[in-house]
């Protein structure tokens, strides 16, 4: 499957801090910024986190929420969260099934056979859920923000 622009997103299987289940349905009504992280603790993953954590001003007045997702369990995300001072929720797709249907999964993530993680990648979501922005790239480098925020802008 995969997820392209002008498509539907497909559905979401997370959940949130509270092991509480989310679903596509519960994001739409506005603007949706999904943003897939490789790994929690990872520097990448930090650079990133942090800079939607300074941005997010920005993306609340466009309309939009961000939310960071992860393979990561809801604990490790808890603790990620804290260290970092994160102010947008993070959902966990310990299943990996989100990864799969957004047709972002990257195998054998840094030589650990068996061990699947997600690209870094965006997807822009209209306020009906449809894709209106994605941007994916490997795991060790970062996504244009810059752009990323255009196209928030553009809804």
């Amino acid at each position: 499957m995969s997820a392209e622009v002008g498509d539907q997103a497909p559905e979401l299987t997370v959940v949130n801090n509270e092991r509480k289940s989310v679903t596509l349905g519960d994001l739409q009504g506005k603007a949706a910024v999904l943003v897939f992280f490789p790994g929690a603790f990872t520097g990448g993953c930090q650079a990133e986190a942090c800079t939607f954590r300074d941005a997010l001003a920005e993306y609340n007045d466009l309309g939009a929420q961000v939310y960071g997702i992860s393979v990561d369990s809801f604990f490790a995300q808890n603790a990620f969260v804290a260290e970092n001072d994160l102010n947008f929720p993070f959902l966990s797709d310990y299943t990996r099934k989100t990864i799969e249907a957004y047709d972002i999964p990257v195998n054998n993530f840094a030589g650990m056979e068996g061990y699947t993680t997600s690209m870094r990648a965006v997807f822009v979501l209209d306020s009906q859920g449809t894709i209106r922005f994605k941007t994916a790239v490997a795991p060790t480098e970062q996504p244009d923000f810059e752009e990323i925020k255009q196209a928030v802008s553009q809804l």
